[in-house]
């Protein structure tokens, strides 16, 4: 698939199939979205799959989402889940720890953002689908799965073989996004 048509047919999958994702698989796509472009190539983008089905379980629960009962769902359907990491204190920052700028540590989440945005085009494009989602309570979720230490958890992407095929939602066109100087 070329890169536009991945581009505009991607979409946030919230129901699985009932069928495991092979580990090769996975580890493809991680292998893609490597390519991912960070602040000054530092790369801080980790990937921890969780496809260990009592894992999984313990993750799909209130208290890892807040009490939001349809990520629990989503969750509870994944047949396996990334939890996307970035190494912290690196990416906005020089060699002494000072920011390179005004926007001080919030690069981190930029970078994690490209990352969880290149991994998802990379699973769509060897058919499968994924959603982001960044309501969660951290804190709970790190009961469950050890965080290395140094590395903050940025999203939660549930991963697994379509099964749902969610309609195009509208979309602002250029002229309303779009402003030349």
């Amino acid at each position: 698939m070329d890169l536009v048509t991945g581009i505009k047919e991607r979409r946030s999958i919230r129901k699985f199939q009932d069928k495991k994702v092979p580990r090769e698989l996975l580890e493809e796509v991680v292998n893609i979205a490597a390519y991912a472009p960070s602040w000054k190539n530092t790369q801080i983008a980790r990937y921890i799959i969780v496809d260990d089905e009592k894992t999984l379980s313990a993750l799909a629960n209130e208290k890892c989402t807040y009490g939001f009962k349809g990520n629990v769902a989503i969750m509870e359907g994944a047949p396996a889940m990334l939890l996307l990491t970035y190494v912290e204190g690196r990416s906005g920052f020089e060699r002494d720890g000072s920011y390179s700028t005004l926007k001080e540590d919030r690069w981190q989440m930029f970078d994690a953002g490209i990352a969880a945005q290149t991994f998802c085009l990379a699973a769509h494009e060897k058919g499968l689908g994924t959603v982001i989602m960044g309501y969660f309570d951290e804190e709970e979720v790190k009961k469950i799965v050890e965080i290395p230490e140094g590395q903050a958890l940025a999203a939660l992407i549930p991963i697994g073989y379509p099964d749902i095929d969610p309609a195009v939602p509208p979309r602002k066109d250029a002229s309303k996004l779009l402003t030349f100087i």
